[in-house]
């Protein structure tokens, strides 16, 4: 039987340790035999989880008998590895075991040397973090997971279950995985990735810096056809300084910061009203319904129907 071992650490995220546990432990095969062993193991007895402590029955030596190590996130992915966890990852990867994690868990695998080079994920806020401690991994804020083979990561959260499930259908195939789908109350594959769930923030501009006043009429304007030179008339600078001093200030271009600008406020009146597709594209200044879907699409990585039916 495959035996899946769940590596806890100090601080553990319970719903990052729950979700393999539950996942793996509710798979059965056709014949109705348990798809899974399931492990729970950690380097010393007792496990400090933040609002309980909990015991794990085994120590680091069972992950030289696992076929699959999961390892969900921490609350603090910065704090120091273990020596001994260290190792016993390193060993464990040496011998081919198939090593995946949960949300902030990419921290650890990346402190245990185990990414170098590799694309990854983690959860989206943690993203640029892990990006600036690991600078040779291509960190991608916007998938659910990612399947390298032996190391596979995941995004935050819920994006745990879809990782769990495509492991599943690896290993038994899609028949096996839907029926833990199923059991789990979750399709086996979900629409877009994390993107979706990622708040179209305006880049950040200094309070009182000059640019700002331009930047709240941008806002009040966002519904008509602005151009460049619209922009430039209205900060009353020729279009070459208005770019070199939008990237000053906001670290992008002028159209740039209005397509995000656009595709926020689409994301309020999608979350917040029952307005049209084409009203909306029109509020928000997209000039048609086929241009809205597109950048919408392109930015969020949904369609603004499927955003609207899981946000509204």
């Amino acid at each position: 039987m495959h035996t899946v071992v769940v590596l806890v650490l100090d601080q553990v995220i319970p719903f990052d340790l729950s979700t393999p546990i539950e996942v793996f432990t509710r798979t059965r095969l056709p014949d109705g035999r348990p798809g899974y062993r399931v492990r729970v193991c950690s380097e010393r007895p007792d496990v400090d989880a933040g609002l309980f402590t909990l015991r794990a029955p085994w120590r680091l030596d069972a992950l030289a008998d696992a076929d699959t190590v999961i390892v969900p996130g921490t609350a603090d992915p910065a704090k120091p590895l273990p020596t001994a966890v260290r190792d016993a990852l390193s060993r464990a990867a040496a011998d081919g075991t198939r090593i995946a994690s949960i949300c902030s868990g990419t921290f650890i695998l990346a402190a245990a040397g185990l990414l170098g080079g590799l694309r990854v994920t983690t959860h989206w806020r943690a993203a640029a973090q892990l990006a600036a401690a690991y600078p040779d991994l291509d960190v991608d804020p916007d998938v659910l997971y990612v399947d390298n083979g032996q190391i596979l990561t995941s995004a935050g959260a819920a994006a745990g279950l879809d990782l769990c499930l495509h492991m599943i259908r690896r290993d038994y195939g899609s028949a096996v995985a839907a029926d833990a789908a199923r059991l789990s109350v979750m399709p086996l594959e979900r629409e877009g990735g994390q993107a979706q769930f990622i708040v179209q923030q305006y880049p950040p501009t200094p309070r009182g810096s000059a640019i700002e006043p331009l930047l709240l009429w941008i806002e009040d304007n966002l519904a008509r056809d602005l151009t460049l030179a619209d922009i430039a008339v209205h900060a009353g600078m020729s279009t070459r300084t208005l770019i070199r001093r939008f990237r000053e200030q906001t670290g992008t271009t002028p159209l740039q910061w209005l397509h995000r600008a656009r595709v926020r406020q689409a994301q309020h009146l999608l979350e917040t009203t029952h307005h049209s597709m084409e009203r909306i594209a029109a509020q928000a200044g997209f000039g048609s319904l086929t241009a809205f879907r597109d950048r919408f699409k392109r930015v969020v990585g949904v369609s603004p129907h499927a955003y609207r039916s899981s946000f509204s």
